[in-house]
């Protein structure tokens, strides 16, 4: 049996919108399957993680509280341990930040403004409608963090929305017509999945009816593939998903990028990809 100790860190439902149960499975399911390899997996919650004292040499989890991410950075930057996903990569997947260097590595992404929510727009504003506002300093946790937007005068009525709630800043993506997509992928391995969401029914915030029924547009998976993993490398996670658009002329665009996501339709395929890549990860550390 392996002396290697493993901190396993769940995702606290808070951060789990509409997902909890799928949150929970994906990780109980990782987690069999390093136990099963021999490892002695420790399991805290997000609080837990906080509080106690960290001694094992490996994390891995689904966390999202900021003071529990700065505290993994702390871990991974004092070399106490290494991270799937890192609290680094974590952090860049929060949208600002996301946006930011998505854009700037020339991952394939929509035209893309970062505006203050206390910000008045004039017709000087290059904005481009209909639109999709997000909250820019976090993940989507609620509904009304992100909003299609149609003309000036809804996005003028929305900001003051998110400011009283205390989000400073919004990106706002241009709305992209085409098929929208939903994958899923563990960087570093061959797993990778995808599938239209409207079709399968499978939503949060009902947010896919906007772009509905896919035409079928024809795409290269493979490209889609590697576009992803690029975006992968460029945010500094392993463990992903998101969703895309594929526009008319085959053309596609993130719009979307996760850590660590439900991995629902195919929860068992991914399970074994994230437990291959946290084993292949530790032969190769230690």
């Amino acid at each position: 049996m392996s002396q290697i100790k493993i901190a396993g860190v769940e995702r606290a439902s808070l951060f789990s919108p509409n997902r909890i149960g799928n949150d929970a499975a994906i990780f109980r399911a990782v987690t069999m399957l390093l136990t099963e390899a021999g490892y002695e997996v420790n399991i805290y919650s997000e609080n837990e993680f906080m509080a106690a004292p960290i001694e094992e040499e490996v994390v891995f989890g689904m966390l999202r509280n900021e003071q529990a991410v700065q505290k993994l950075q702390r871990l991974e930057s004092g070399k106490k341990c290494i991270a799937i996903n890192s609290g680094f990569g974590i952090e860049n997947c929060t949208r600002e930040k996301m946006t930011r260097l998505l854009v700037g590595d020339k991952v394939p992404h929509p035209q893309s403004w970062i505006i203050s929510t206390l910000e008045e727009i004039g017709e000087e504003h290059s904005i481009t409608f209909p639109c999709w506002t997000k909250r820019g300093d976090f993940h989507a946790i609620h509904r009304e963090d992100v909003s299609y937007i149609r003309n000036r005068d809804e996005l003028i009525g929305i900001l003051p929305e998110y400011a009283l709630r205390g989000i400073k800043r919004v990106v706002i993506n241009e709305h992209l017509e085409g098929d929208l997509i939903k994958f899923y992928g563990v960087n570093g391995t061959p797993f990778f999945y995808w599938f239209y969401p409207y079709e399968h029914q499978h939503s949060k915030f009902e947010l896919e009816n906007i772009n509905g029924h896919a035409c079928g547009i024809s795409f290269s998976t493979q490209e889609l593939q590697d576009i992803c993993n690029q975006a992968a490398r460029t945010l500094h996670v392993h463990v992903y998903g998101g969703d895309a658009v594929v526009s008319p002329d085959g053309t596609i665009r993130l719009i979307d990028f996760n850590d660590w996501p439900s991995f629902a339709p195919c929860r068992e395929e991914a399970a074994r990809a994230i437990a291959i890549l946290i084993t292949d990860t530790i032969q190769n550390q230690f």
